[in-house]
This record gives structure tokens, sequence and C-alpha cells, in this order.
């Protein structure tokens, strides 16, 4: 959808620059920024390589397994459904915290390894548990602390006063995050919403599919 909407803007920046008699300037535009894009890029890579590595370092030394104790209280409270000691709980506690430093690309990797791994408590193939919604919440409207990358991006094109976003960002990040996972909660809890209600219109549709993947310690009685 994504590729569509890109390829429609260009297309009427051409077509309105013709109209417009301005093709010369579109044109110098187009070579311009792609410069200014690449300059932007590189920028960047020192940074997500930065925290990537810092990531990974992290998860060598175990303290993925801290920062998931540290967080524990919280996360059990988010993921009832989750056992303490699942591999998903370190992957969304390290995926919280790259989303908390504003550091989205690097923590893009994490984000999917924790789906993955609640995955495994999915009895079915494609409807989405409680805990995969809760953390698709918290992914979208994720608290950002310090947004690394936004940062990164203002610094690189030589915005003044940088940082003058960092306070706007927590308040709206932590806006958003409320409204998320209370949203998500409430309605977790309407009647066409609740998980087992959905398996069994599916069921009843003869499109409900079992997931071989699934460890979790309840049958699966689909």
């Amino acid at each position: 959808m994504m590729n569509y909407i890109w390829a429609g803007l260009v297309a009427i920046a051409v077509i309105a620059g013709i109209v417009t008699g301005n093709i010369s300037d579109v044109q110098e535009a187009l070579f311009s920024f792609a410069n200014t894009a690449v300059e932007i890029v590189i920028g960047l890579i020192g940074v997500m390589v930065f925290f990537t590595g810092l990531m990974s370092v992290m998860k060598e030394a175990g303290l993925c397994e801290k920062l998931g104790k540290l967080l524990g209280p919280v996360m059990t409270k988010l993921f009832p459904e989750v056992p303490a000691d699942h591999p998903a709980m370190s992957s969304m506690a390290l995926y919280f915290a790259a989303n908390i430093l504003g550091i989205g690309n690097a923590a893009t990797p994490f984000g999917l390894k924790a789906m993955a791994d609640l995955q495994t408590l999915n009895k079915t193939k494609h409807i989405a548990t409680d805990a995969q919604c809760m953390l698709l919440a918290i992914a979208t409207t994720s608290i950002t602390l310090i947004p690394v990358t936004v940062l990164a991006l203002r610094s690189a094109v030589q915005v003044q006063g940088a940082a003058e976003i960092v306070g706007p960002v927590i308040l709206a990040t932590t806006i958003s995050t409320v409204t998320g996972v209370a949203a998500t909660i409430l309605l977790g809890k309407l009647k066409r919403y609740k998980l087992e209600n959905v398996i069994a219109k599916e069921r009843a549709a003869g499109t409900l599919e079992i997931n071989e993947n699934y460890i979790g310690n309840d049958p699966i009685e689909l």
C-alpha cells in the first residue's frame, strides 16, 4: 500500500510540474533531495549500528533476562497469560527498551522475535491472542524517553535546538500508550472481541487452523 501512496505522490508532483511549467524545478528537487537522503542515511548508520550492537552485547551478557525480571511486575500485569519464564518476556522487554530509547529500526528485530515467541502460545494460526494484540498496541504507541532516531535526523540536517522535541515527545507518547493500552483492555472485554468467541466463529465457518508450533500448557481443544 505504501508503495502505491509514494508512487501516487511522485506522479502528482510530476503532473503538477508539467501543468504549471515548473518541471525543471521538479527535476532539480528530485536529484537534490536524493543526495540529501543519502547524507541522512549515512548519518543514521552510526547511530543504528551502535545501538544494535549494544543490544546484542546485552543479550550475550544475559542482561536481557535481567531486564525481563526488572520489568516483570509491569509485564505480568500487561500480559497475564504469558508465563513469567517464557522467552517472550525477555524478547518483549528488549523490544520495549529499544522503543523507549526511540531506536525503531533497532527495535524491529526484537519485535519480530517477541511476536514469534508469543505465537508459540497461540493455539491458532491466524487469530491474534490478547497478548499479541497488547504487544501491537504498545509497539505502535510506545512511550519514548529519548527519540534517538529523530534527534539523529534533526542533527543530520543541522536543526538548531534538535533536542527541544524531547519533552513534547515524552508527553505525546505517554498519552498515546496509556490510550492504546486502555483501548486494548476495554475492547478485549467486549463479547465480539473475546478470543473464544472469535475462535467459535472461525470454527463455525470452517476456517479455523490449528497452530502446530503451539507449546502452551493448555490442551488444544478447537
